[in-house]
């Protein structure tokens, strides 16, 4: 685990796009934080350092947004709207889950006992002026990913 400070959403971009990088293409993110915190600004960074040059919006209203990328595929769920746990059924993410698949996920305790485990956890909290983001591990690959983000973090602080 560790907490990094982030002054404005462009960093945070660039943060998401660091996270792509080292991310294989079968990969689970668990996405938390209040409302307005950043979590699709994250995503967008995700898509932007895969190559996605598309609109990325927050997809509230139809809960899923995929993003095809040629060799990879990227799906951007975002659970708030959610009544119950069972509705994740009606996303299909039993198909998703069957491919090469990276999920992005927002309000992931909406979705409890139905989800995936998570590779990692991002939860992004409020400072006076930025962000915090809390990266915690939860596999083998998880762990492998953040350790690489961390010493490229450190390199760049150093430099």
């Amino acid at each position: 685990m560790f907490t990094i400070e982030i002054p404005d959403a462009r960093q945070q971009e660039v943060l998401g796009g660091m996270i792509s990088a080292d991310a294989p293409s079968s990969f689970i993110v668990y996405l938390e934080g209040d409302l307005g915190a950043g979590k699709t600004t994250l995503v967008r960074g995700f898509l932007r350092g895969l190559g996605y040059r598309g609109n990325v919006k927050s997809p509230t209203f139809t809960l899923l947004e995929p993003y095809d990328l040629g060799d990879r595929a990227v799906y951007h769920l975002d659970l708030y709207r959610l009544a119950d746990p069972g509705e994740i059924e009606y996303l299909g993410l039993r198909d998703l889950l069957a491919t090469d698949a990276t999920l992005l996920i927002e309000w992931p305790e909406q979705g409890r006992g139905m989800l995936p485990n998570a590779d990692i956890i991002v939860d992004i909290g409020y400072r006076d002026e930025g962000r915090t983001l809390e990266f915690r591990s939860c596999s083998a690959e998880g762990e492998r990913l953040l350790g690489s983000l961390s010493a490229r973090l450190r390199d760049k602080v150093n430099k």
